[in-house]
């Protein structure tokens, strides 16, 4: 296996693809980063040299933001929203969707499952026997 930017790469799969496998990298990106290193798209990960592998690695660290860095800043920027009180952050801090979608019926996945809201059944009491006379 391949290891760049701290990732081990799957073997089997073609270069491109397999970088998309680091937190960051996209398609378009990973296909860049192999012009940009001079890396053939159709080789797998298992047939890099240690040449293309330290051409990837240098161009990513000079250049693309992934992985730990990357989490810390996104972090950081939704940090800094909850701290000035914005309405994103007050959405971040309440967990809940942060780009305008409704949330009567969908937004499970940012709220969780469903709580049933609401009275449960009473038992009524048993109903006296009538009084005879």
């Amino acid at each position: 296996m391949a290891r760049i930017a701290g990732i081990e790469l799957p073997k089997e799969k073609r270069v491109e693809i397999g970088l998309a496998y680091i937190y960051g990298v996209g398609r378009p990106l990973a296909l860049k980063i192999c012009r940009e290193a001079g890396v053939d798209l159709g080789v797998r990960i298992k047939d890099l040299t240690d040449g293309d592998v330290s051409k990837i690695n240098n161009f990513i660290a000079q250049n693309v933001k992934v992985e730990g860095d990357l989490r810390r800043e996104i972090q950081g920027n939704i940090r800094r929203l909850i701290d000035i009180g914005s309405y994103r952050g007050l959405r971040h801090r309440r967990n809940l969707p942060t780009r305008g979608q409704r949330t009567k019926t969908n937004a499970r996945t940012r709220r969780g499952r469903r709580k049933t809201v609401g009275s449960a059944k009473v038992e009524k009491p048993a109903a006296a026997a009538p009084a005879s006379k």
